[in-house]
């Protein structure tokens, strides 16, 4: 009689291969977030600069115009006398006096 061989049953895998499956599709789902992140943070930097930026641009445009308007009236030899005057400066041959002690007016 031949040797009997004692019975064996395969050894069944202890791995899960489903759970396996799904936290490899978790990991690469994170993977592709993380990719995500910086180039999401430096989209919002640049739309708050560019905020930033357009306010700044705004207020000098209003700056400007004001400038025209102020060189446009300065064109007039009257208006510009009067900023001369009011700057201290006279006619050649006419005399300066400094008058003190007067009460300010308002705008000057």
């Amino acid at each position: 009689m031949p040797a009997a061989r004692p019975s064996r049953a395969p050894a069944r895998s202890h791995i899960r291969w489903d759970r396996v499956g799904r936290i490899a599709l978790l990991l690469v789902l994170l993977g592709v977030i993380a990719l995500y992140v910086n180039p999401l943070r430096s989209w919002w930097s640049t739309k708050q600069e560019s905020a930033q930026r357009q306010s700044e641009v705004a207020k000098l445009e209003r700056e400007n115009e004001r400038l025209r308007e102020r060189r446009a009236a300065l064109k007039d030899p009257r208006q510009l006398e009067d900023e001369a005057r009011r700057l201290g400066m006279v006619k050649p041959g006419e005399r300066a006096f400094v008058v003190e002690g007067l009460p300010r007016t308002e705008g000057r």
